[in-house]
């Protein structure tokens, strides 16, 4: 969990505590009061624990405050926007990670890519796509609703064909060797990022491995003009929009691009990595 969004979920917390104490209630009485466990009490006063916005209305009603319930709220907006839990956002599934996604790609005029371990969701065959959502599914222990993710994923997709839009997606050579699928399905990946180098809105370079790196090639993000960063971790999104976030995340993108290749160079990686797959 990152440094900044625990610490704006321990204030949250002390906040809580203030306005119970001003109450004149113990920890035990607003529990009861609730409903709630003792512990739940706890690790919400301690940062332990993330509220939702029904938990803080329910404070504010408990401890007689209900005018502060806005102002508690906007404290939690202000760090959900920044870390989303995988744990919350596929509470109902895949699919809807992938509408709010695709929201955020109609918006964008110019989309940078950086991806290390994967190919990127919107160049990934279905058959792909599939592989990686079992996975995640398992891991995550999130609803099974894989068919419909993959459908909202290649649905998102039909951008790169949009005037006006611009992607420049960059790989690492990694990506296109991880074994996250049968090698028949990988086979069929590859072919598709060779077919979709013509696409008239897509630069498509990628990291091969004997390329010099200023900076190692970490997590994987998204650039969504210059307003919006999303990078992912195992446990969360990052969702950045302040000025400082997107200028660092832009150096990144723009480092990792140095050191990338392009057609036909990167249709030779592709090519590599293609006939590796044939070897016994």
């Amino acid at each position: 969990m990152s440094t900044d969004f625990q610490q704006a979920r321990i204030a949250l917390g002390l906040r809580l505590r203030e306005l119970r104490t001003e109450g004149g209630l113990t920890g035990r009485q607003l529990a009861g009061a609730l409903g709630w466990t003792q512990s739940k009490v706890s690790k919400l006063e301690t940062g332990r624990q993330t509220a939702t916005h029904d938990d803080l209305r329910a404070w504010a009603e408990a401890v007689e405050r209900p005018e502060v319930a806005s102002e508690l709220s906007a404290r939690l907006r202000a760090f959900e926007t920044q870390s989303r839990s995988w744990r919350r956002q596929l509470a109902a599934g895949h699919r809807p990670v992938q509408d709010r996604l695709t929201v955020e790609c109609e918006r964008t005029s110019v989309t940078r890519v950086w991806e290390g371990a994967l190919v990127p969701g919107l160049l990934q065959t279905a058959d792909y796509a599939r592989h990686i959502f079992e996975a995640y599914v398992g891991l995550h222990r999130s609803p099974r609703d894989v068919e419909d993710a993959v459908r909202a994923r290649i649905r998102r997709q039909e951008l790169l064909y949009r005037p006006g839009k611009r992607f420049h997606v960059l790989v690492w050579e990694a990506a296109l060797r991880a074994q996250v699928c049968p090698p028949e399905v990988m086979a069929a990946q590859l072919d598709r990022l060779t077919g979709v180098m013509g696409i008239s809105t897509l630069t498509l370079g990628v990291v091969p491995f004997e390329s010099p790196l200023a900076l190692p090639p970490a997590n994987g993000f998204w650039v969504h003009d210059e307003r919006l960063v999303i990078a992912e971790d195992w446990h969360a999104e990052l969702w950045l929009d302040d000025a400082d976030s997107i200028a660092l995340y832009l150096r990144v993108w723009e480092s990792l691009h140095r050191a990338a290749v392009h057609r036909p160079a990167a249709q030779q990686v592709i090519a590599r990595c293609r006939r590796a797959l044939d070897r016994p």
